[in-house]
């Protein structure tokens, strides 16, 4: 580790019901060598919540004031889209701009889309403090290692190869320059659908994943996005990590490669697959609402991004 940095822990969705994963988060950074500021109600619960409404607007505020290198979630849950209509936008991307990177995932896509469509600021979609950092069996290493690069300003893409059934698409893939990246966790952006949170990117590359969600239900919100035209403006879509399902008898060989294979059959653009991004130990760093280039070579893709610390004004530009 080269150089200490300063990294906010703050809860503005569901209260933190696993206090010993906390602290372990908290330990591993510190452990690092950064300088991690504990958000005063970082363990308020209120309900499901951590704390009320105002408490993690609140929340959020103080963290955009933090002056933290990262304003870093606790864990996601659900809470953010209550508060979509009090977030203090105008205070976030001031803190974007000066340096702060806000990661975060899963609820934390609420906040990250409102920030698009509000501001044009660009997040990161990344890991949580709980779940990832204060992991039982450790923070996985190819994460640390992405999380590392967004600190230190090295991070500038990353790469992933498509399973094998998948290659076909891969080889058809024809690169793909200057395309608005955007999306997170596929339920909290439907449920967006249809509101001023919702971003209105054309020719994007948008990515999705979820977690306990069957693959009936994924393939009803990939219809919904469909429906509404949200696939078919996009220049491509990459499908993340889908886990924590159970398939049942009822099923009778219905999956999640036979809803994916169904998309593709519905859209004349490549749907991909394999992104190491979601509840999954093993997730990288995306900047969500930056460009990015996007190619393949085989069976392996690669996201690419560049240097893109504070280019907030471009990415301001193009969401306007």
């Amino acid at each position: 580790m080269s150089k200490k940095k300063h990294i906010y822990i703050y809860s503005p969705s569901s209260a933190v019901r696993d206090k010993a994963a906390f602290r372990r988060g908290v330990k591993r950074l510190k452990a690092l060598g950064h300088e991690v500021e504990i958000d005063e109600a970082a363990l308020k619960s209120q309900q499901r919540f951590a704390g009320d409404d105002a408490t993690r607007l609140a929340a959020i505020a103080r963290a955009a004031a933090s002056g933290a290198d990262v304003a870093l979630i606790s864990r996601g849950g659900y809470g953010l889209t209550r508060i979509l209509d009090a977030l203090p936008y105008k205070a976030v991307a001031k803190a974007i701009d000066r340096g702060t990177e806000f990661v975060g995932l899963s609820d934390f896509t609420a906040f990250q889309c409102a920030m698009l469509a509000k501001t044009g600021a660009v997040t990161w979609a990344g890991p949580a403090l709980g779940e990832d950092f204060g992991a039982e069996a450790g923070a996985d290493d190819i994460m640390e290692a992405c999380f590392d690069d967004l600190l230190h300003g090295q991070g500038e893409g990353t790469g992933w190869r498509v399973p094998s059934r998948d290659a076909a698409v891969t080889q058809k893939l024809r690169a793909i320059h200057g395309a608005t990246l955007w999306g997170g966790n596929l339920c909290v952006l439907t449920a967006l659908l249809g509101t001023p949170y919702f971003p209105a990117v054309d020719k994007g590359v948008l990515f999705l994943e979820d977690v306990n969600e069957h693959p009936y239900r994924i393939e009803r919100m990939l219809d919904q996005l469909r429906h509404a035209g949200v696939l078919a403006r996009q220049k491509a879509v990459v499908l993340g990590q889908f886990t924590g399902f159970k398939k049942t008898p009822h099923d009778r060989g219905f999956d999640l490669p036979g809803v994916v294979e169904r998309l593709r059959g519905l859209l004349k653009i490549p749907v991909l697959t394999g992104l190491p991004f979601g509840h999954v130990p093993t997730k990288v760093l995306l900047p969500v609402g930056a460009r990015v280039e996007l190619a393949a070579d085989g069976r392996d893709v690669f996201m690419v991004w560049g240097h893109r610390h504070h280019d907030h004004d471009e990415a301001h530009a193009h969401a306007n």
